[in-house]
């Protein structure tokens, strides 16, 4: 393959799991000489997303088709359901291009969450998105296994991984907080569920690194825990290197890049026992999954931490673009 076109409506100056699995896979493509084309929201006319302003929505993309057509990619993947994502669909059944898209995010929970909407009704929406497609990337044995029961077709797993260069337990640092110190990392959001870690009764100091719609409401009602925006490379890996148990209280995440990142810099993950940490998570070595949140952080406070970072040795973002590359549906420009 030569050249890839990537449609996605996450993208930077976003920060999430998202934008940084496709980041990094565009990243590692292009490192394989091949040309990547991303079409995302910044190129386009967009509105800030209702409740959520650090999202963009795409209300006119006129000139997507003709970028797409004359770009004359080898392969078109589709991110994200969004204005930009259901552009390129409709495009790529007008012109009968094969094309793959991603399933990285569980809009029936997060939508549901927010509004009185059945999740049934978005998962049908989703499934007629995604099934007209070659195939759909998910990230996990346990996503894949959920869409199947809700009628999603040609499924595979793309899985993720780590910059273990970035991200090792050689950043850590003694941290001026009460210990223990326990950390999550990602969007400020209500579907991250982040009040169930916060109203937890532990000693030490909650520490929450991210931005997003709900971060000062949380500052007013935490006023204990420690907020300190958002952090990246190895400013993110000293925090992650330097706290002692990683406190994930998502329950409708897909994977959760940051468990993965937090393994690699030697910190155990406390988790639900739900898709995401259940694909990531060796009970008892990396961390601890319970229907109580309390208990899975206790569990982690009592575990040998030497085992932690080498226990997730094989996720490479190398190895995650082979499986993307693999699973691609390749267009042939010369059939009528």
């Amino acid at each position: 393959m030569r050249k890839f076109a990537l449609i996605t409506d996450a993208w930077t100056p976003q920060v999430n799991g998202v934008v940084t699995t496709l980041t990094q896979m565009v990243r590692e493509l292009e490192q394989k000489d091949i040309t990547v084309e991303v079409f995302q929201p910044n190129d386009y006319k967009f509105f800030p997303m209702p409740t959520y302003p650090e999202i963009p929505v795409v209300w006119s993309a006129e000139n997507l088709e003709r970028r797409l057509l004359d770009f004359l990619p080898d392969a078109i993947h589709i991110a994200t359901e969004g204005g930009l994502g259901w552009r390129a669909r409709n495009i790529c059944l007008k012109h009968k291009l094969p094309f793959t898209t991603g399933y990285h995010t569980k809009y029936p929970e997060y939508i549901h969450q927010r509004f009185p909407v059945p999740a049934s009704w978005i998962y049908s929406l989703l499934r007629r998105f995604h099934n007209k497609g070659q195939m759909t990337y998910v990230p996990s044995e346990s996503t894949l296994k959920e869409l199947k029961e809700h009628g999603f077709k040609s499924l595979t797993v793309v899985t993720r991984g780590v910059d273990t260069d970035t991200f090792n337990p050689n950043r850590r640092i003694e941290m001026d907080f009460p210990k223990p110190i326990y950390l999550s990392v990602g969007r400020v959001a209500p579907e991250k569920n982040l009040e169930t870690f916060l109203d937890l009764d532990l000693p030490g100091t909650k520490v929450i690194v991210g931005r997003g719609p709900i971060l000062e409401e949380l500052q007013e009602r935490y006023p204990d825990a420690v907020f300190v925006g958002a952090k990246f490379g190895e400013e993110l890996a000293t925090y992650y290197a330097s706290a002692d148990v990683f406190v994930f209280p998502s329950l409708t995440d897909t994977y959760g890049v940051v468990n993965i990142e937090a393994i690699a810099c030697g910190l155990p993950v406390a988790a639900f026992p739900v898709t995401g940490p259940k694909d990531i998570i060796t009970q008892g070595l990396n961390g601890w999954m319970d229907n109580d949140l309390k208990v899975a952080v206790e569990k982690c406070l009592t575990l040998d931490r030497s085992q932690v970072a080498d226990s997730i040795g094989g996720l490479t973002w190398d190895e995650a673009a082979d499986q993307f590359l693999s699973n691609l549906s390749y267009i042939d420009w010369n059939e009528d």
